[in-house]
């Protein structure tokens, strides 16, 4: 009898000692770590150093006051990154993420890359830049708020699925300006905007490094600098979407190619100690490109 009471209890015990197991598996967004980890799982992987592509195609608009907007050509993107743990003394577990970033143009006709575009504006064929913004990092992020509380995660949960959303108005002074930029304008002015989707229990499952996540991104802005469009009214609009790969090949071919041949260092992420200061399509342009002075009225 004895015997087997005994053997009850461990029986109960193996079964209480899994649930608490189990349950530590999960991840708990009422807590600062848990929240951290889910926003993490978003952006990257659970994994320190483990490389996390992301990969997104869509399509480019021109707005102008006045005029239906215009098809001005395809885009598609890669974000090839990794992540960090960061342990702070006041806010406990974070992380900091590293990437870099393409956007190439492509003719909405031929599917190629563009080397030159005829703006429908001013008629001019000019040179295509493309965007190959090395690095953008991030700074660490953490499950805390400046109050020292634990933050709420800023997203939704709905019939098994999780959504985050993130818009990022931008607006700071642009890079191209000169000195008088409060006098005659030169502010850089965009908004970018963040979907992502997620499975819950894949997100919440502690026991996995990444989930599959799905994005959309879409993004408002001043015209390119490369359009030359000299300051005339209007905006540039773009909206795409795309998916956390499972690993960096299962990004289409033709861009596969297109980053081998011009873009090598895109293959991987930069170190997770990287600390240089991130570039910008302006800041590319501005290091690419020399400014040109308009000629002067008679």
């Amino acid at each position: 009898m004895l015997k087997n009471i005994l053997k009850a209890s461990v029986a109960v015990l193996a079964v209480c000692g899994f649930s608490v197991a189990a349950s530590a598996e999960k991840l708990d967004l009422n807590t600062a770590e848990g929240v951290a980890k889910v926003n993490r799982k978003f952006q990257c992987s659970l994994k320190d150093g483990k490389q996390v592509t992301y990969y997104w195609h869509g399509t480019a608009f021109g707005r102008v006051q006045g005029m239906a907007d215009k098809v001005l050509f395809n885009v598609e993107g890669m974000n090839t990154r990794a992540c960090t743990t960061v342990m702070d003394k006041d806010k406990g577990y974070g992380y900091r993420l590293v990437s870099r970033e393409l956007l190439l143009y492509k003719d909405p006709k031929t599917g190629e890359y563009l080397k030159t575009w005829d703006n429908p504006y001013t008629g001019q064929n000019v040179k295509v830049l493309h965007v190959a913004n090395d690095p953008v990092n991030s700074r660490p992020s953490f499950g805390v708020g400046r109050d020292g509380k634990v933050q709420k995660f800023n997203g939704t949960v709905l019939d098994g699925e999780m959504w985050l959303t993130s818009t990022v108005p931008l607006f700071y002074v642009n890079p191209l300006a000169g000195e008088y930029q409060k006098n005659i304008g030169g502010m850089y002015h965009a908004t970018e905007m963040f979907n992502f989707f997620a499975d819950e229990k894949d997100m919440l499952d502690g026991k996995k490094d990444q989930a599959d996540v799905r994005v959309a991104w879409q993004r408002m802005s001043d015209w390119l600098p490369w359009m030359e469009m000299s300051g005339r009214e209007g905006l540039f609009y773009v909206s795409t979407a795309g998916r956390m790969l499972r690993k960096f090949d299962d990004i289409p071919q033709g861009m596969r190619d297109e980053i081998a041949k011009n873009y090598p260092i895109y293959v991987t992420p930069p170190p997770v100690d990287d600390t240089r200061p991130n570039e910008t399509s302006w800041t590319y342009f501005k290091r690419l490109v020399q400014p040109t002075t308009p000629a002067r009225a008679e």
